[in-house]
């Protein structure tokens, strides 16, 4: 099916959002899985916060459970940033993937694993602020193109020194701002490359599951 996408809902709380869901759904037909990718911590299905929408009010919600009751199809969510790693990650060493728009998004995979998500977005990054607010869509716009470069510069020498990345993978809205030339380990995509880490999310589940049914097969034939 062709890329499809609707504006996100203000307030963007979890009934505006399934009602949306809902309505794009509706523009494919013969699916058999969802996958979806939430802006926001997510822990086995379930939203843990959601700071660039209505944090109180996606609290603990069961993102996975509602989607797969409201579209009568087994459902996966996870990070959206994860969900882009998965799609467009090589595979490779230790690779980082960041996601530039409303805030600011990471994932990491070891050799096309990923690891454990972590909040990133919330670390400061100055004595006031962390890098949401330090790079994000709203600081873009405040400060303009030029200086908000300055600080992707900075943000990626952090980064670098940090983590010690094989590759940095940057996309998201405001990935197309970026104005300088990156070094040869460092790839600037766009998002629609991750619609694709929706179908990995199901193979890395389908793979997880042959897993434990092998594992459980030798159990009982040792016993």
């Amino acid at each position: 099916e062709d890329y499809q996408r609707l504006p996100t809902p203000s307030p963007a709380n979890p009934k505006n959002a399934m009602q949306v869901i809902q309505e794009l759904s509706q523009k494919f037909s013969g699916f058999d899985a969802i996958a979806a990718g939430f802006p926001g911590y997510v822990k086995d299905g379930v939203v843990k916060t959601a700071p660039n929408l209505d944090n109180a009010a996606w609290a603990s919600y069961n993102l996975q459970k509602e989607l797969a009751d409201a579209l009568g199809k087994p459902a996966l969510v996870v990070n959206d940033a994860d969900m882009q790693g998965l799609a467009i990650a090589s595979g490779k060493g230790l690779e980082l993937v960041v996601t530039l728009g409303t805030g600011f998004g990471t994932a990491f995979l070891k050799d096309g694993i990923l690891i454990p998500h972590l909040e990133i977005a919330h670390h400061p990054v100055t004595k006031k602020k962390d890098y949401d607010a330090y790079i994000g869509e709203a600081e873009l716009k405040r400060i303009g193109v030029e200086r908000w470069n300055r600080r992707i510069k900075r943000v990626i020498g952090i980064l670098k020194v940090v983590f010690n990345y094989d590759r940095l993978y940057i996309s998201g809205g405001c990935a197309k701002q970026i104005n300088f030339e990156p070094e040869d380990n460092i790839i600037i995509t766009g998002n629609k490359d991750g619609i694709k880490g929706g179908a990995k999310l199901w193979q890395v589940e389908y793979e997880l599951v042959v897993y434990r049914h092998e594992m459980l097969m030798r159990m009982e034939s040792n016993n």
